[in-house]
């Protein structure tokens, strides 16, 4: 394994800072904290663990592919902050309609979200910072979370909360994504037991999306907000979430409504939360 904190960017910023605590693989630790976090799914913090007891051996290569290259360079001198280019809807809403940019600010306009309140709530959990290409590379990774919803067209109901984990698992592989994703799943199944909407379709569907799909990470965000939003979805290769559609009409039909499927279904369960 190359000794990641000998390594540096062109602008002298090193890879992995050598305090950097190294993560320790642990599927027991992740599995309880799993299963604390479908007690309290608010929890965020037992999100990150879960996330710590099952590292990717191909984290720190995709980190060093991407700060390394002429594309990793780009993106950090043009983009050094996409919290500030993603809550400026004033200068976003000057696009032309029907962009990326007004397809994000009426998703986020209409949760009542911001990419600041996404970085609070990080920040909340009182996490160190280290300056290095992974800081940089974990945060664009967050920060592009709500454009992942606005893409793919995957809401915030816990199907599709579910399904985004699913499609990031399939940009940036790691078990925990798979093990949030596809147990919170198998319990929505169950608080809906007796349903015939494609839940297990609907989220696989969604992991073969984002891997075949460039990571967006790696893509201009400035750029790809100026653009018709369903000319960034071509070149991006995000077709149709049908198998999500379709578990949303037939919930419908059966009576369950797809945002509150706890008070719907009479079970007292609650799904994971990305």
């Amino acid at each position: 394994m190359p000794d990641y904190s000998a390594i540096h960017a062109s602008d002298g910023t090193i890879l992995r800072h050598p305090e950097r605590p190294q993560p320790r693989y642990s599927p027991r630790r992740a599995w309880k904290n799993f299963r604390l976090l479908m007690k309290d799914k608010e929890d965020t913090s037992l999100v990150f663990k879960i996330y710590e007891s099952l590292p990717s051996s191909s984290f720190m290569p995709r980190v060093a592919a991407l700060a390394l290259s002429e594309r990793g360079e780009f993106l950090c001198r043009t983009e050094p902050s996409l919290p500030e280019i993603l809550d400026d809807h004033a200068s976003l809403r000057q696009t032309p309609k029907g962009s990326l940019a007004h397809a994000y600010c009426d998703f986020m306009e209409s949760e009542g979200l911001t990419a600041a309140g996404l970085v609070a709530e990080a920040e909340r959990l009182g996490r160190p910072k280290y300056d290095d290409c992974v800081q940089w590379f974990s945060e664009r990774s967050r920060d592009t979370h709500d454009l992942f919803h606005v893409l793919t067209g995957y809401g915030r109901d816990a199907l599709g909360e579910q399904c985004v984990l699913l499609f990031t698992h399939g940009q940036s592989p790691t078990q925990g994504h798979l093990l949030i994703g596809y147990a919170g799943s198998a319990n929505i199944k169950k608080m809906v037991w007796g349903s015939k909407a494609p839940v297990m379709r609907a989220v696989s569907q969604a992991k073969r999306t984002g891997k075949g799909a460039p990571p967006l990470i790696e893509q201009p965000i400035r750029e790809l907000l100026k653009r018709p939003v369903d000319e960034v979805r071509r070149v991006l290769n995000i077709p149709e979430p049908t198998y999500y559609r379709a578990c949303h009409r037939i919930w419908r039909e059966e009576g369950i409504d797809p945002y509150d499927l706890l008070a719907t279904s009479g079970n007292s369960a609650e799904p994971a939360a990305a």
